[in-house]
C-alpha cells in the first residue's frame, strides 16, 4: 500500500493533547484508503475534510486568514468582518470570528442549506440573504454587490474576499497540501472541486512542488462558468461559480471534469451506501468525476488517486439526502437540459 502510516511516527504524547476549544483542532484530517472491487486497479484515497471542527475544509482558511489579519494589524478587535458565502466558509468564519470576539456579517443566498443558515444566524452578528439572481442565473454576483454596498456605508469593515485573497491559497498550501504530500508516498492524480478557488490553488501548488509529475484534476458543476461553460441555475452549494475567481489564475491543474446534479446526488448516496461516508455535495461531485475518469482507462502500474472530500453530509439532510428534494431537483435539471 502506498500510504504512509503516520500514526506510527506520532509518538504516544499525541494521545494526551487536551484542547481548550474544538476550534483548535484544525487539520490532520483522516485519509481513507477506499476499497472498491471495480476500482481495484488504482489506489483510491479520500481526504475527509468534514472532520475539521466546524465540519469542512473551510476551517483551514478561516482560521489562517483571521490569524494573519490580526497578526499583521490589517484588522483589529473593532473591525466588522464581512464575506459572501454559499455555506461552509460562512459557518467557519462565524465560528472563528466569535472565538476571537470579532463581529461577522455573512451574505448568503437561497441555495444555502437550512442547516448552515441556522448555524450562521446563531453565531454571526448579521446574516443578509440576497433573493435576486444575477445574469448567470446564480447568486454569487448579487452577493458580492451586496458586500460592496455594505463596505461603502460601514467604517472599519473588512471583506475577506475568498475569491481573490492570497491568504486563502496560502492556508491550503501550508496545511492541506502538505498533509496530503506527507501521507501518500507519491501522488499521481489529485481530484478537487472548484468554487472560490483557494483550496485547489494552494493545494495544487504544494502537490506539484513535491510531486512534479502529479496530474491535478479540477471538478466543476454543469452551469458553472469557471472553465468557460454556459451559465445556468445550479442547486447544490459549495461547487461551481457564477464568475471566474481571481485566485484561480495561480492554480496548477491539468484537466477539468464537469458533473451535473444528478451525478452528484447519485454518488453521494453511493458513498453512503457502500463506504459509510456521509458527505456533502461537492464530495459526491469529486467521486463522480473520478469514476468517470477511471472508466475504461488503463494505467501503467497502480496509480495513487487522492480525492478531497470537503465536508460532511449532515447539513445536506434536507436537500441531497431528502428524496422529495432530489426528485424536484432532477425534474428541474431535466427541464433545463431539454429547454
Amino acid at each position: 500500500m502506498a500510504c504512509r502510516n503516520t500514526a506510527e511516527h506520532c509518538g504516544n504524547e499525541a494521545k494526551h493533547i487536551v484542547y481548550q476549544t474544538i476550534l483548535e483542532k484544525v487539520g490532520n484530517t483522516p485519509l481513507i484508503h477506499m476499497q472498491e472491487e471495480e476500482l481495484s486497479h488504482v489506489n483510491l484515497y479520500a481526504k475527509m475534510e468534514g472532520f475539521n471542527p466546524t465540519g469542512s475544509v473551510k476551517d483551514r482558511s478561516a482560521a489562517y486568514i483571521l490569524e494573519e489579519l490580526l497578526r499583521s494589524g490589517r484588522i483589529n478587535r473593532d473591525t466588522v468582518i464581512i464575506e459572501s458565502s454559499s455555506g461552509n466558509f460562512g459557518v467557519a468564519l462565524s465560528s472563528y470570528c466569535k472565538s476571537y470576539g470579532l463581529r461577522f456579517w455573512c451574505v448568503v443566498d437561497p441555495n444555502i442549506t437550512p442547516e448552515n443558515e441556522m448555524i450562521i444566524r446563531e453565531l454571526s452578528e448579521n446574516l443578509i440573504k440576497v433573493t435576486e439572481p444575477d445574469h448567470s442565473g446564480g447568486y454569487l454576483l448579487s452577493r458580492i454587490a451586496t458586500v460592496q454596498q455594505v463596505l461603502q456605508t460601514m467604517p472599519n469593515c473588512y471583506w475577506i474576499n475568498q475569491y481573490a485573497n492570497p491568504l486563502n491559497a496560502e492556508a491550503y498550501y501550508h496545511s492541506l497540501g502538505r498533509e496530503i504530500c506527507d501521507e501518500v508516498e507519491s501522488v499521481d492524480y489529485l481530484f478537487m472541486g472548484v468554487s472560490s478557488g483557494g483550496t485547489i490553488t494552494g493545494t495544487s501548488l504544494m502537490v506539484k512542488e513535491r510531486f512534479p509529475e502529479a496530474r491535478v484534476v479540477a471538478v466543476d458543476m454543469c452551469g458553472s462558468v469557471i472553465f468557460g461553460g454556459a451559465p445556468r441555475k445550479r442547486y447544490i452549494p459549495g461547487i461551481g461559480s457564477s464568475m471566474v475567481p481571481g485566485i484561480l489564475q495561480y492554480a496548477r491543474y491539468d484537466d477539468v471534469i464537469l458533473v451535473d446534479e444528478k451525478e452528484t446526488i447519485e454518488h453521494c448516496h453511493r458513498l453512503l451506501g457502500r463506504h459509510y461516508m456521509y458527505v456533502g455535495g461537492s464530495s459526491g461531485s469529486v467521486y463522480a468525476a473520478v469514476r468517470k475518469f477511471i472508466a475504461g482507462r488503463r494505467f501503467e502500474g497502480k496509480p495513487n488517486i487522492v480525492m478531497v472530500f470537503p465536508d460532511r453530509g449532515e447539513r445536506y439532510a434536507s436537500t441531497i439526502y431528502n428524496p422529495d428534494w432530489c426528485a424536484m431537483i432532477q425534474d428541474q435539471v431535466h427541464a433545463l437540459n431539454i429547454g
